[in-house]
């Protein structure tokens, strides 16, 4: 009986049997055969009824030492991923006088008098939609400064919104240091 090439002797037979019945899989017992494939084992399994095998069997076997056909790699350290909504911020980076100083000018451009804020109500399309405060408390406002022409934020709230992507990478590396 052959099966593409491979000839199936009494002895080859005797052996998958006895392979089998130790609980190897078909992998391994075409590795320890020899020029077969695990396709052609698991064909011959069943053709021979040798299918129903214990499970028990396969835990208790001793396993067979494996032919290694390539050098193992190193192991590649595994990370669970994030599945949570929770984001963490990144730790806060010592900030250069020079830096206050021009970050004070900046927030100083920012401050917006509760006076000029608007409601959902008052909003209109060329007014900046950033939000200010807590959206649960009656005292929720939108930024309301004149807003870029085709983008829902002022000057000031467009910058810290879209930021280049370079900035955003650098910053990761940052946090992640």
């Amino acid at each position: 009986m052959t099966d593409a090439g491979v000839t199936w002797t009494d002895e080859r037979v005797e052996l998958l049997k006895k392979l089998w019945s130790d609980g190897l899989s078909a992998s391994q017992i075409a590795a320890e055969l020899g020029n077969v494939t695990r396709n052609a084992v698991i064909g011959k399994v069943h053709r021979l009824g040798l299918s129903g095998r214990a499970k028990d069997k396969a835990a208790s076997a001793p396993q067979r030492p494996r032919k290694a056909s390539r050098a193992p790699s190193a192991p590649t350290p595994i990370t669970p991923p994030n599945r949570s909504n929770v984001v963490i911020a990144p730790i806060p980076q010592a900030v250069t006088l020079e830096e206050k100083a021009a970050g004070a000018l900046v927030d100083e451009d920012v401050a917006i008098p509760m006076s000029e804020r608007v409601t959902i109500m008052d909003l209109r399309e060329s007014m900046c939609r950033w939000p200010m405060g807590d959206p649960t408390k009656p005292e929720f406002r939108f930024c309301g400064a004149r807003s870029i022409t085709g983008l829902p934020y002022c000057n000031h709230h467009a910058r810290i919104a879209y930021q280049p992507v370079t900035d955003r990478r650098r910053e990761r590396k940052l946090a992640r240091a």
